[in-house]
């Protein structure tokens, strides 16, 4: 019997200790972590595998060639932008860790008030810092948003010729990419609607492909949006909350502290009446 008891003890104190680990967890900012991971992961992944599948296209189709080391021309430039997307993907892994940190030290500062745990300035100063920096992030993530979707509308156009093309017969329909500045006016790289390079272009996977990894990779840039404005509300209300909880500490800190001159007075006054009456 007493053995039963202890079991049902050891498992009460095991929930009790689950519950309360559940419970100290920053949800919102597991969430704003899971989505901005996602997102940065599938820009980056779809970015740099749609710029492989540019490369493929531009020279198997279009014959463009890669200039003199000297010189910057496009494969230059998408060599720099996959570096870059490395270079993203490395820094928002880090990032997203460290809002995550500072969502747990942010709800234990509020829980924790009136325990053995201060808040300090510097904590303060840490979140606001934080608010700072993802504001500005969200902001350079709005401008990926919108440098991502010109590639879409560069590839929206290319298959919608290719879908005119073989719809209309006869039409003559031309694909240029100096239209879009990939390569030099003096450089004539233009593919024509009845030839062979043309239809082997709209029929094969590597522009289907590469467009379609261009529109995951926007849907990605969008979710990491989502993912710094849900942070920025999140930081915001932490903020706000560790604002009131330190002017409640400072309170509470007054109070005991009137409370205990008040104590001291009437200890003083008692042993006074005391000495008085002996």
């Amino acid at each position: 019997m007493e053995e039963d008891m202890d079991e049902g003890q050891t498992q009460k104190g095991c929930l009790e200790c689950c519950i309360k680990c559940l419970g100290g967890i920053p949800y919102p900012s597991l969430i704003a972590t899971i989505l901005l991971y996602a997102g940065v992961a599938l820009f980056c992944g779809c970015g740099h595998e749609a710029l492989s599948g540019t490369v493929t296209i531009l020279q198997n189709y279009f014959e463009v060639v890669r200039s003199p080391m000297d010189s910057l021309d496009v494969f230059t430039m998408i060599d720099i932008i996959k570096y870059v997307i490395y270079g993203i993907a490395s820094a928002f892994f880090v990032y997203g860790i460290l809002l995550m940190v500072e969502g747990f030290f942010t709800s234990g500062a509020i829980k924790d008030l009136y325990g053995d745990f201060k808040i300090t300035t510097c904590g303060r100063c840490v979140s606001a810092w934080f608010i700072m920096l993802t504001y500005i992030f969200m902001l350079a993530w709005l401008g990926v948003t919108a440098f991502t979707s010109l590639p879409v509308f560069m590839y929206f156009n290319i298959w919608t010729i290719c879908q005119n093309a073989t719809v209309l017969e006869g039409a003559t329909l031309c694909l240029d990419p100096r239209q879009y500045g990939i390569v030099p006016i003096a450089d004539a790289k233009t593919v024509c609607a009845g030839s062979e390079k043309f239809y082997k272009m709209c029929e094969s996977n590597e522009l289907d492909m590469t467009f379609h990894l261009f529109i995951c990779a926007l849907a990605g840039a969008g979710a990491a949006v989502i993912a710094m404005i849900h942070y920025l509300m999140v930081l915001s209300a932490n903020w706000a909350y560790v604002k009131d909880a330190c002017r409640m500490q400072k309170y509470e800190d007054i109070k005991s502290k009137e409370e205990q001159e008040l104590h001291d007075i009437h200890s003083t006054r008692s042993k006074e009446r005391l000495n008085a009456y002996t």
